[in-house]
């Protein structure tokens, strides 16, 4: 499985979180603690908002903790809002392509999880995708075709609906071909402005996914700091040091929203349309 991570809240150096504390992201591509597998190898991604509309995308298929360019853009890119993913294939190829996050417009998608029966389902879940928006797809795996089923699911009048949809599609398809293995997921998602991310699976046993908030963040001797109450949002995998009163478990089944500094859980809703 893989571990994401997504910063919103005043610019800050990417690396400060991608490299700094003691459970970095890059230290998660090496030796994640609470995924199914410790080393996420199959490639990196990073996803971040400048002055732009359209987001910044830099990803490649070799081990994030040995790519130097990365270290390099990462100390000099200051960004108000960024997505960062180590990625562990679930069976499909090592590509470019196939790397975390991906980008449709304005707006940015990263995952971590898998469709059970992927090559059984995966011709028929394709085909619930736009017209419009198939061209756009590049690669092989789950993840983005969940991204792009969310874009035709109507992301951008209503996410939550377009959760629940995309949910209802992925284990209808499943159902329909008696696939037995999970659905299970954390995905992460924004437009620029608005984050969301969603934790779910179909067994219950959906990937870990933890939030932290605050202002003025800053890591000191590898441990996150806040210097107060408001301001910047963390959603990631795992936590990235031991200080356990910083770090919430997001419950399962539950999204969260975040917007301007604050933070909400809810439900996820299965029944809207």
């Amino acid at each position: 499985m893989c571990r994401w991570l997504a910063y919103q809240g005043r610019p800050i150096p990417i690396d400060t979180l991608l490299f700094k504390p003691v459970n970095s992201l890059i230290h998660q591509s090496l030796s994640a603690q609470r995924g199914h597998v410790p080393t996420n190898g199959d490639g990196f991604g990073l996803g971040w908002y400048g002055e732009l509309r359209k987001p910044g995308l830099y990803r490649d298929t070799m081990p994030a903790w040995n790519d130097f360019n990365l270290r390099s853009l990462s100390e000099q890119i200051r960004s108000r809002l960024f997505f960062a993913h180590v990625r562990a294939s679930t069976g499909t190829s090592t590509a470019r392509v196939n790397c975390h996050p991906f980008r449709y417009d304005r707006w940015l998608f990263m995952h971590n999880g898998q469709v059970g029966g992927w090559p059984i389902v995966r011709r028929e879940l394709e085909n619930l995708i736009s017209n419009d928006l198939y061209p756009f797809r590049e690669g092989s795996t789950d993840s983005e075709v969940i991204f792009y089923l969310l874009l035709s699911n109507g992301v951008e009048e209503n996410v939550d609906a377009a959760f629940a949809r995309t949910c209802r599609q992925v284990e209808g398809v499943m159902a329909a071909h008696g696939i037995v293995e999970p659905f299970r997921m954390t995905a992460c998602l924004t437009d620029g402005e608005r984050l969301f991310a969603l934790r779910h699976s179909s067994d219950h046993a959906s990937p870990t996914l933890f939030h932290a908030s605050g202002g003025g963040i800053s890591v000191d001797q590898g441990c996150c700091r806040f210097e107060s109450s408001q301001g910047d949002v963390l959603v990631l995998s795992e936590p990235l040091d031991a200080i356990e009163a910083v770090w919430q478990e997001v419950p399962e089944g539950y999204i969260l929203s975040a917007s301007g500094g604050r933070v909400e859980l809810h439900a996820l809703d299965l029944s809207l349309d």
